[in-house]
């Protein structure tokens, strides 16, 4: 499967935000957008023309798909199934984004970041209900229990990352055993509900054309 190997801090500085790719380090000084808040490039500091409303439009997509570590294929997949639900398209997208079992493990502040949650998914750390998942992509229920395989319940980063992160206590769509290494997904999370800076009505209009 194709994948992004090029250096996140890049896409933070493309999409002009923190997009929070690596974990812990984009809290802290080294934070490459932080030294350098402007579009990678040697034409990078000077001054942009005006942007489109497709271009717009274009930005918020490129901007959701690298937050969730994305392909656009699979992107435009989740987009045609978010149009077909009951309910706001826009809000239906992140739901389904944010209920994949990477993200759903990052939420829990099983990880550091999604690009390790993935990784911590793909090596079978993780069971849901019971069961031992490898699929980032999985879509987890509202009731599900996703827990930590107890040959992985040593693994450092685990804990490390629980120690730093405060997230999956302060969102009302889950609940976080840390004494068990397990969370559990109480509700399909609401637009109101889902911590991410996006406007999503954007990608919507995009794809809509």
């Amino acid at each position: 499967m194709a994948r992004y190997v090029d250096a996140n801090c890049k896409l933070c500085r493309r999409e002009g935000q923190k997009l929070f790719l690596k974990g812990s380090r984009c809290y802290t000084d080294k934070c490459a957008f932080e030294k350098r808040p402007y579009p990678p490039g040697q034409h990078g500091q000077r001054m942009r023309r005006k942007v489109s409303e497709y271009g717009l439009q274009l930005r918020e997509k490129q901007k959701v798909r690298r937050m969730y570590g994305i392909l656009e294929k699979q992107f435009r997949n989740y987009f045609t199934k978010a149009a077909k639900a009951k309910g706001i398209t826009g809000e239906n997208l992140l739901a389904m984004l944010e209920c994949r079992l990477d993200n759903f493990v990052y939420r829990l502040g099983f990880a550091p970041s999604r690009k390790s949650a993935r990784q911590l998914v793909l090596h079978r750390h993780f069971m849901v209900n019971g069961r031992t998942v490898n699929i980032p992509s999985y879509q987890v229920k509202p009731k599900d229990i996703v827990k930590v395989r107890e040959k992985s319940s040593n693994l450092d980063i685990i804990h490390e990352a629980l120690k730093s992160s405060g997230r999956g206590t302060d969102l009302a769509w889950l609940r976080l055993d840390k004494a068990k290494l397990e969370g559990e997904l109480l509700e399909i999370p609401r637009r109101d509900d889902i911590p991410v800076n996006v406007q999503e009505q954007l990608i919507v209009e995009l794809y809509s054309k």
